[in-house]
């Protein structure tokens, strides 16, 4: 656990060097450029500092071991982290599409915008790079650690990325196409809002699932039972429960075996259920058996 957060701790502090970089640089060459849509693009990445720091004070607290107040452990504090990231994408998203539709209603409307210029395009390629380079190394930590946390993290980082291609093709098109297409610049605001909404509920969803105490998927547990199945002295299984803490996974189950076997023969099936199923689902995965006698031998 303690080189889980290690990990998890290391590669945060790295985005959030890189995103602090970013931020600055892309507003000022969003204001010095004259760009609504890399001013619009250095906010999302603000809100990716805002994420980082999240994720550091959140996975801190999740690496806890269980106590008093917290007997299955403190893993849904990841989970809580990767819901308010998505919403705070969800609320940068929504900002940005008001002034994006705003900006374009004023442009149709006569109003004069100002031209973007050719720094606030190479900004959008320099974010590009580093926004990609953030992303893999993050979902590849997500991933090894089993944190949805900073999975979600790294989609912030994709989405940045993404956000920075709009905003290249924007600044570059409303460049090349001369004034009349001004019009693009804030119409690629729009569309990366619209993008970043997608990637926030899609974010969301499977977080609030988790905290109100969803099952595994229905596939997931049927592998669980046959895991279960395998086990040499069980001969059913029922009243099988299932949900998230975090990155880990919780199991209930009622295990049928022989009324004839004897109590230390029935702890010991149990104890390679157990071991049958962290084999599966990891050391830390939690697990509550209820040994029944088969009614068939009775």
């Amino acid at each position: 656990m303690e080189n889980r957060e290690k990990a998890i701790v290391k590669v945060t502090l790295l985005g959030t060097i890189v995103n602090l970089f970013l931020t600055v640089i892309k507003l000022v060459s969003g204001v010095v450029g004259q760009s609504a849509a890399m001013v619009a693009d250095g906010i999302h990445s603000l809100s990716d500092l805002i994420s980082d720091g999240i994720v550091l004070c959140f996975v801190r607290i999740s690496s806890k071991k269980n106590d008093r107040s917290h007997r299955y452990g403190h893993g849904k504090f990841e989970t809580l982290a990767t819901l308010i990231v998505s919403v705070i994408l969800l609320i940068v998203a929504v900002k940005l599409m008001t002034s994006g539709i705003t900006s374009v209603c004023q442009i149709l409307e006569g109003a004069e915008t100002p031209h973007p210029s050719w720094i606030a395009f190479a900004v959008a390629i320099i974010s590009i790079v580093f926004k990609e380079f953030l992303y893999q190394i993050t979902w590849r930590t997500g991933r090894k650690e089993g944190s949805p946390v900073v999975m979600a993290n790294a989609w912030h980082h994709r989405t940045d990325a993404f956000s920075s291609i709009a905003s290249a093709i924007g600044i570059g098109g409303a460049i090349l196409l001369g004034e009349k297409w001004t019009l693009l610049d804030p119409l690629v605001g729009c569309a990366i809002s619209i993008f970043i909404i997608v990637v926030a509920v899609k974010m969301a969803l499977p977080a609030l699932s988790e905290l109100l105490e969803a099952s595994l998927p229905e596939e997931e547990e049927k592998k669980i039972t046959q895991i279960i199945e395998s086990v040499e002295g069980v001969e059913d299984v029922h009243e099988l429960k299932t949900r998230r803490n975090g990155p880990h996974v919780i199991i209930d189950v009622h295990v049928v075996m022989d009324p004839q076997i004897t109590l230390v023969c029935a702890h010991d099936i149990t104890i390679q259920v157990e071991e049958a199923l962290r084999k599966n689902y990891g050391q830390l995965t939690q697990i509550s058996i209820h040994a029944e006698p088969s009614t068939d031998a009775l």
